[in-house]
């Protein structure tokens, strides 16, 4: 017989799973004399989802609590952070608050450095200052040099002129209830300066090594009317050349009896001699000093260090 062009379907191995005729009757007469129990299985929408709807409340609520766990290391670490920031701030704020302060009193003690002690300078100044008079007039003068001789005395030519063109070297120098005499012994008529020797020896003032600078605070010392040992303060108010010669432009106030007395400056050292005011209707405080460097060409003088009041024994 010709083979169809289909394949042929396999047969199967094993027959039909079905009971024989036997083997049902048993089944039914079994359950016909037995009570079969079926167990109704709910839905998962039922009553039974309950505990399962507690479960998985309880499960978010860990895991929310696992959350806020975690999350609290990471906020404790931000919190730290922050507070870090916040004292390294305050602590930027004082240090640079400290450097203030620090810059502050060094300026105040640079300050107190360089402020001068008036009082201490016109007291420390005193033994070297004398009243000089003469039988025409009244002056200044102040020690220069001391040594084992005695003590050369700077004053203007002006105070002892008369008594000199008369051929009387003699003056007398006055200290508080102190009278000595001295002598004229060297004279500039030209520089306007005059030395006079005393035979006591006395502190003579130091000298300031160069000019003072305009607006520098000086004070001069003297006789205003023979009123001895008077102070006054002013200040450098120029430089100026009168008829050949040069002269400090001061404004402290002096008088009749303070020529030939010293002006000092904040260290107590000379830096002029008082020779001249200028006299008018409304003129104040134009006084003229002769720089003490001319001074130094008639009589050795002792250079300032700068660093005391102006004496040297």
């Amino acid at each position: 017989m010709r083979p169809s062009s289909r394949s042929a379907r396999p047969k199967p191995l094993l027959g039909p799973l079905r009971a024989s005729r036997q083997v049902q009757d048993a089944i039914r007469d079994l359950t016909d004399g037995a009570s079969i129990r079926v167990r109704r299985v709910l839905h998962p929408d039922a009553d039974g989802s309950a505990p399962r709807r507690g479960r998985l409340r309880r499960l978010v609520l860990l895991s929310l609590a696992g959350l806020l766990l975690l999350s609290a290391p990471v906020t404790s670490i931000g919190l730290a952070l922050r507070e870090q920031h916040v004292e390294a701030a305050t602590s930027s704020a004082d240090r640079r608050s400290i450097s203030e302060m620090q810059a502050r009193v060094l300026s105040l003690e640079v300050q107190m450095r360089t402020t001068a002690d008036w009082g201490a300078i016109a007291r420390a100044v005193q033994p070297s200052i004398f009243t000089i008079a003469t039988d025409h007039g009244l002056g200044s003068g102040w020690v220069a040099r001391a040594g084992a001789g005695g003590s050369d005395v700077v004053t203007n030519f002006h105070v002892v002129a008369e008594a000199f063109n008369a051929g009387d070297a003699t003056v007398h120098l006055r200290q508080g209830d102190l009278t000595i005499e001295g002598s004229i012994t060297q004279v500039q008529p030209g520089d306007d300066l005059a030395i006079v020797h005393i035979a006591e020896r006395f502190p003579a003032l130091q000298v300031a090594i160069g000019r003072p600078q305009l607006g520098d605070t000086v004070m001069a010392v003297g006789s205003p009317l023979g009123l001895g040992g008077s102070v006054s303060l002013g200040v450098v108010s120029g430089f100026r050349s009168i008829e050949g010669a040069d002269y400090i432009q001061f404004s402290a106030a002096i008088s009749p009896g303070n020529s030939g007395g010293p002006l000092l400056d904040s260290h107590g050292s000379v830096v002029a001699v008082s020779a001249a005011k200028f006299l008018g209707t409304g003129v104040e405080a134009l006084s003229l000093a002769i720089p003490v460097q001319t001074v130094c060409t008639m009589v050795g003088c002792t250079w300032s260090t700068a660093k005391s009041a102006g004496i040297h024994p």
